[in-house]
């Protein structure tokens, strides 16, 4: 694990991703499909020459070989154009230089903007919070009435976590946990990793099992032309399994460097490095009882978290989940009869300290920019199609699970990726015999299995806010990523038999 010691920062590690895309736009040909967009009751037919509208009909669809039905586009279950299969053309190479290098970030930047603004307004939420102490007051009593039973504590919150992947999709909401969940953890003996693997790793592994999320398996499968039903009873036996599997990985880890601390990869890798959030000391006769004032507190913030899931589910776009910590952490500020000054700063200092979350978020989608505005990621598709279009249907389904592994270091967007991908694979899928829902699943196992590790996605700013390490993180996962890779292998396999 020498090699481990020696990777670079987070930041540098996307800056080299980035000038990897951008050497990737000198080595392969420029190209892109014909897209299809439905909007205000219109289909039009993007093209090189330029745009033209076509009857909103399913003829239409049919005549395109677009497998998706009509109502899923005025329903709009489909919001985002849909790659038009067969329609591969090359275009004039636009090579990204060092000048698209540099800009990329700050246009990442520019395009990651909402999310930007709400993890830098969860960072005040939190810091107000903190400010009153019900947290560490919320945090010992916990502490004090789950003492000996620590390891529950990872069982049903991962399982919490899992579940909300699995159902509606969350991922960067899981950032908001952390403040709470790292002194908890700290407190049970616990290292940094235990939080990171409990929060990430659990989101991750349900929307890599996802049953019902809107954002992947529902849009994949209308754009593979099938009922995102089709295949739920597999996928909910999936999620048993692997979460099972997760939770027991993580419970293992976490007991093993609870009874000996000196074998935690955070000590090994990192040293006696410092949790970002204030570990809480429950020996020694501090209170246990939770006082009204502060019970009240955690109420409103467990509530915050529960208003912004709720409101995701229900189509809430970021300004409106930030506009809610604004409004949360005046009310918390209020009952703690905080002075206006007090809040300001507080606030203000919170913010602060996610300010490199924010950039790490911004360089990453600065890859996908440099990809889009190199013209490769028609390429890489089109390549891909040509490459298993003629396997068998064993080795096609594994193959589409690897394709999809490579395609998320790239494009970490679920919905993005589904849009691009499934009406060319789900052509290809109906030609080798393989059914169409196991096309949904092996994207999302793909993209499961590789967003564990890939900097594009949220793993960055998941260690960043935890203060651990890539290497202390690589060198935990590794071997649960093979685990689901071999299950999931087992899945698409039996799948198609």
């Amino acid at each position: 694990m020498a090699s481990l010691k020696k990777l670079p920062s987070p930041i540098t590690i996307l800056f080299i991703v980035i000038i990897i895309a951008a050497a990737a736009t000198w080595l392969l040909p420029a190209g892109e499909y014909d897209t299809l967009s439905y909007n205000s009751g219109s289909f039009t037919i993007s093209t090189v020459k330029g745009d033209k509208a076509v009857p909103v009909t399913q003829h239409t669809l049919d005549s395109l070989k677009i497998l998706i039905t009509l109502d899923k586009f005025k329903s709009g279950d489909i919001f985002k154009p849909v790659a038009i299969p067969g329609t591969y053309h090359q275009l004039k190479s636009n090579k990204q230089g060092f000048l698209e290098v540099i800009q990329a970030p700050v246009k990442g930047l520019y395009d990651s903007s909402d999310i930007i603004f709400f993890l830098l307004f969860i960072g005040g939420f939190i810091a107000v919070f903190q400010r009153t102490g019900a947290m560490e007051e919320g945090v010992a009593w916990l502490s004090h009435k789950m003492k000996g039973q620590e390891a529950w504590l990872i069982i049903i919150i991962t399982f919490f976590f899992a579940f909300c992947g699995a159902a509606e999709g969350m991922a960067e909401e899981g950032l908001a946990f952390y403040p709470i969940l790292v002194p908890l953890y700290l407190v049970a003996g616990y290292d940094l990793l235990v939080p990171v693997a409990v929060i990430f790793a659990g989101t991750n592994i349900g929307n890599m099992a996802s049953f019902s999320n809107p954002f992947s398996t529902v849009i994949a499968s209308n754009a593979a032309g099938i009922n995102w039903t089709d295949g739920i009873y597999e996928r909910l036996l999936f999620f048993a399994i692997t979460t099972v599997i997760t939770i027991w990985y993580i419970v293992r880890y976490a007991q093993k460097t609870k009874k000996h601390p000196a074998t935690s990869l955070v000590y090994r890798f990192d040293g006696a490095v410092k949790s970002n959030f204030p570990a809480f000391d429950t020996e020694g006769g501090q209170k246990v009882k939770l006082e009204p004032r502060n019970a009240l507190q955690i109420v409103i913030f467990l509530g915050t978290i529960g208003i912004m899931i709720g409101g995701f589910i229900e189509g809430w776009s970021m300004v409106g989940a930030t506009a809610l910590f604004i409004v949360s952490s005046m009310l918390i500020a209020v009952i703690a009869r905080m002075k206006e000054k007090v809040f300001m700063d507080t606030f203000i200092e919170g913010v602060k300290s996610l300010v490199s979350v924010t950039l790490i978020v911004g360089v990453a989608r600065g890859v996908t920019i440099v990809l889009n505005d190199g013209h490769i990621s028609g390429t890489l598709l089109f390549y891909s199609a040509m490459m298993v279009g003629k396997m068998h249907a064993v080795w096609f389904i594994l193959m589409m699970m690897v394709m999809y592994m490579v395609f998320t270091l790239f494009i970490s967007s679920s919905s993005g990726m589904a849009v691009l991908t499934m009406p060319i694979f789900g052509s290809l899928a109906v030609i080798v015999g393989v059914p169409g829902k196991e096309i949904v699943n092996a994207y999302l196992f793909g993209m499961g299995i590789m967003g564990l590790v890939t900097p594009t996605g949220i793993m960055l700013p998941s260690l960043n806010i935890a203060n651990v390490s890539v290497k202390a993180w690589l060198r935990f996962v590794y071997p649960l990523m093979v685990i689901l890779l071999l299950v999931s292998a087992v899945f698409l396999v039996v799948g198609v038999l």
